[in-house]
């Protein structure tokens, strides 16, 4: 997988030693121009955007999230309890499969509450009842799968055949809809807004029936608005014919839009040697802080990497023989100590970090570019480890 983020930015002049290591460092005045671009696509649009905390729940930058957007959707309880507690406007909740536990709370927490299959809506009636009846205010959503893939990888294309995400288009009827005041898709991942089209003229034949039994429609995530050459003007115009020609409510839910490249993560050369190339460990794991990197898989951009020189394989300090973040040039064979970052890790690396190993967790810095302030706003020790285990 190709990612098409990783310009440097304000970050090219940063000074690498002025954090711990590991270390995330976001730039609050990045993030800002972000929210921006896409608070004005919003209003121009006339659509509701919501921040996807499932990408970035830098919870720390809720009060400025809230000046630009109106809400944030979650992928469950404890993402809902965080969007209510440290977000403003719409708490949206959408989750494949929701335990009956849960919900009394769930529904307590959140506006639109999305659930994945109309059975499992039929099958929580009573729930939704008593929470009603207790004073709770929601409406009801539900995900389809468009049946039509634009995912350039697999494993993340929710409509691969087999997708556990969304109920079949194909299979809806009006039965479905009784009680639903909307409808959610979401089938995007890090692209542009031709994908968006095509989708929505490959669902819109389909759903026009449908289009006076609800309220909404929910356009998921997975857009790359806040990219330089993304066709946003484009977007804005389909947008408002889309409201025009089905007279719904519209929502976006960008996330990754939200913080890209507007963070990076922060590490060390622990040590370096020879074997068929130049071997680099570092502080950074690709399994524990970048788990993508091998998931997906991708090669992340390096700060400042060489356009010639010794190219050398950078890995984290793990024992799994797959914790390999990429080969990278450098100038010269950079010494044990050498200060380095890995360009637009502020979305789903920072939520997805955890301890194989034993391997710490990065710290969290909050650093504004225009300003020059820098606050570590988390640390994390031993006790972070241990208290996850027994």
């Amino acid at each position: 997988m190709e990612t098409k983020a990783g310009d440097p930015g304000a970050f090219a002049r940063f000074d690498l030693t002025r954090v711990p290591s590991p270390c995330f460092v976001v730039d609050e005045a990045a993030i800002r121009r972000n929210l921006a671009i896409l608070k004005e696509v919003g209003d121009r649009s006339g659509v509701k955007v919501l921040l996807a905390l499932k990408a970035f729940s830098m919870w720390s930058l809720g009060d400025v999230v809230g000046e630009y957007l109106d809400g944030v959707c979650a992928s469950g309880l404890w993402e809902a309890k965080l969007g209510r507690e440290h977000y403003y406007g719409e708490v949206e909740t959408y989750c494949a499969a929701y335990k009956a536990e849960d919900l009394p709370e769930i529904f307590r927490l959140s506006d639109h509450v999305i659930f994945n299959s109309p059975a499992q809506h039929s099958r929580f009636a009573p729930e939704i009842a008593a929470a009603r009846a207790a004073g709770a205010v929601f409406d009801i959503g539900l995900r389809l799968n468009p049946e039509h893939s634009e995912g350039e990888v697999p494993k993340y294309d929710p409509c691969q055949p087999g997708s556990r995400l969304g109920f079949p288009v194909s299979q809806l009827r009006p039965a479905h809809l009784e009680g639903v005041s909307g409808l959610h898709f979401h089938s995007l991942c890090e692209q542009d807004f031709e994908p968006l089209r095509r989708t929505w003229d490959s669902l819109k034949p389909l759903l026009s029936p449908h289009f006076k039994q609800v309220k909404w429609l929910n356009f998921g995530g997975g857009h790359h608005i806040t990219r330089a050459d993304y066709q946003r003007e484009d977007l804005i115009t389909y947008l408002q014919q889309v409201r025009d020609e089905t007279g719904l409510d519209l929502y976006l839910e960008p996330g990754e839009a939200v913080a890209l490249d507007a963070g990076i993560l922060v590490g060390e050369i622990l040590d370096t040697f020879e074997n068929t190339l130049p071997v680099g460990i570092t502080d950074i794991s690709a399994t524990c802080h970048m788990p993508d990197v091998i998931e997906a898989p991708y090669r992340p951009a390096l700060l400042g990497e060489a356009d010639a020189g010794v190219t050398m394989r950078l890995g984290g300090p793990s024992c799994l023989a797959g914790d390999i973040i990429g080969d990278y040039t450098f100038t010269d064979t950079p010494p044990p100590g050498t200060r380095i970052a890995f360009l637009d890790q502020g979305h789903y690396s920072m939520v997805k970090t955890n301890t194989f190993n034993g391997v710490p967790l990065p710290a969290i810095a909050l650093w504004n570019s225009e300003t020059d302030s820098l606050k570590l706003i988390k640390s994390f020790g031993y006790e972070d480890f241990r208290d996850r285990l027994s």
